[in-house]
């Protein structure tokens, strides 16, 4: 029985971190794989508001985001020390126009997982934005040999082909 509920568990963590962008370990507060945490929460909240932008309603986003961050503040109280919490914290706190703070997150998350593909991408999207074209390339250096979408979204923000910051 323990084998199925972990079987079961790592299948939930493995889907929900494909819905994470750039994640890279879970995320997750803890709870059965029936009972969504408040990271998973915060991610259908991402989402919603990725496509509230997408379509132009900044307003509905930016609540969107609102709520993601709140519950990833509880998350992270919870269970501290996660990177894609982290992550996540610094992306809704940046969109919600808080790039000091943002940064801040972002850092941390950094410190637990250097090579963190989300936060490696977002951070340096952050630096584009604050003018600091010489870190946003060290973000993307640090991307360079994943071969992953993260160092084409970053790559393209720094050439100024796409700002998504």
């Amino acid at each position: 029985m323990k084998k199925i509920i972990l079987s079961l568990s790592i299948a939930f963590f493995i889907t929900t971190n494909v819905f994470a962008a750039g994640s890279s370990s879970s995320g997750n507060d803890g709870g059965s794989s029936a009972t969504k945490t408040n990271y998973d929460k915060a991610v259908v909240h991402i989402k919603s508001a990725k496509k509230h932008e997408k379509k132009g309603k900044l307003e509905k986003a930016q609540k969107s985001y609102a709520k993601a961050q709140k519950l990833l503040i509880k998350s992270n109280e919870k269970k501290p020390g996660k990177a894609d919490t982290l992550n996540y914290l610094g992306f809704t706190t940046r969109k919600l126009g808080d790039f000091e703070n943002g940064e801040q997150y972002y850092l941390q998350g950094l410190a637990i997982d250097p090579k963190h593909k989300g936060i490696n991408e977002y951070l340096g999207e952050l630096y584009v934005a604050t003018n600091r074209h010489n870190l946003a390339v060290e973000r993307l250096e640090v991307l360079e040999s994943c071969n992953c979408e993260e160092y084409d979204q970053l790559k393209a923000v720094i050439a100024g082909e796409k700002s998504k910051y």
